[in-house]
């Protein structure tokens, strides 16, 4: 009797310990011992998900609304879902690590390994595909932007993101090498890249390379100034005979002379957010430029806030291609990063038939964003 009291007490015993070790680093071990008395053991093991979690971190969002515009005389509306993004980053080491982008609405984003070669932030060496560093908005993502239009006109043109004929649509990403680093407590900061300068998922059009600098300042706590510039050659992606409709004069494949140039500061406090820039490129020999500026001002509770913005560019000076936006709506943050936004958006130019024209262009945006870290 007393042998079966023993054995009942001890798988008792065990069923409890082991219950309440759920979930700890560290686990035990229980065994009788030949007088019969129950004895513990800590077993010194680290659990392999709690090392697989400390190691690779699981990123997301999602953005989908509806869109009503109308412009030359024609209305257009349709429900849209912009982009479902997925990225995955692990820590292979204190200093080395790698990180995936994909976007279930398009393609592969994004693909590169990060090395730090000093003991502080002075210098890191990044491979692989990644944003570039041209622009203030250019290497930020779509979640943290404030227009559902998402970056200005000038960014969008000369940092590759959409709206070049040339270049493709390519998201502000490209394949090459990146140092950075930061220094004086994060005052400081640089980037060098030497890019492709064909964009996502592509092989190099010529021979040359893209060199990409950029510095930031922080003199107070919310500001950053920011200057960027790029010195490249482009490769014409269009054919079958089609143009540029802001540089017609660039053949099907021909390379060009791709210069860029940008300055401007982003505020970041509680009572405003506030950004603007100045962008100017070359390419042949046409010349644009632009600046804009974007706010979000807090309605009485950061939740809730007004969104405005004014953006001017001209894609060709030459030509007569400049272009006024003005942007104006709310949006309510209703968890952590996710919000609902509505905003009304006016161009006085659009494109009709690869023909630049000017004329009323207003539309409205709606748009919900899920986020999750």
């Amino acid at each position: 009797m007393n042998s079966l009291v023993k054995t009942t007490l001890a798988v008792m015993l065990a069923i409890f310990s082991s219950t309440a070790a759920m979930g700890q680093q560290n686990s035990q071990e229980i065994s009788i011992s030949k007088n019969g008395r129950v004895e513990f053991k800590e077993i010194k093991e680290k659990k392999w998900f709690q090392e697989l979690s400390d190691r690779i971190k699981l990123h997301g969002y999602a953005q989908g609304g509806y869109n009503y515009s109308h412009q030359g005389g024609t209305n257009e509306n349709a429900f849209n879902l912009k982009r479902v993004i997925f990225w995955v980053e692990a820590k292979i080491t204190d200093r080395w690590s790698c990180l995936f982008m994909h976007n279930f609405t398009g393609f592969a984003l994004e693909y590169y390994t990060t090395y730090r070669i000093t003991r502080n932030k002075a210098l890191n060496v990044r491979l692989g595909q990644f944003k570039n560093g041209l622009s203030i908005e250019g290497p930020l993502s779509c979640s943290y932007l404030e227009a559902i239009d998402l970056y200005s006109e000038g960014v969008n043109y000369l940092t590759g993101c959409s709206s070049d004929p040339l270049l493709g649509t390519q998201t502000g990403r490209d394949l090459g090498l990146s140092l950075f680093g930061e220094t004086n407590n994060g005052k400081f900061r640089y980037e060098l890249n030497v890019m492709n300068g064909q964009g996502v998922n592509k092989k190099d059009g010529n021979n040359f390379k893209d060199i990409i600098a950029r510095l930031e300042y922080r003199p107070l706590e919310g500001l950053n100034i920011v200057t960027s510039g790029q010195i490249g050659r482009g490769h014409n992606i269009l054919t079958d005979g089609k143009t540029s409709v802001y540089n017609p004069t660039i053949l099907n494949g021909q390379d060009y002379k791709r210069n860029r140039l940008t300055a401007g500061a982003d505020y970041r406090g509680k009572a405003i957010k506030l950004r603007s820039e100045y962008l100017a490129g070359w390419d042949g020999d046409a010349h644009s430029w632009g600046a804009y500026v974007t706010s979000a001002i807090p309605l009485g509770t950061p939740k809730l806030e007004l969104i405005a913005s004014y953006d001017f560019f001209n894609y060709n000076t030459d030509r007569n291609m400049a272009q006024h936006k003005a942007i104006g709506g709310l949006q309510y943050w209703f968890y952590k990063r996710c919000r609902m936004q509505v905003q009304y958006v006016y161009k006085n130019t659009f494109i009709k038939n690869n023909q630049f024209i000017h004329g009323a262009n207003h539309g409205i945006q709606c748009q919900m964003q899920v986020r999750f870290n």
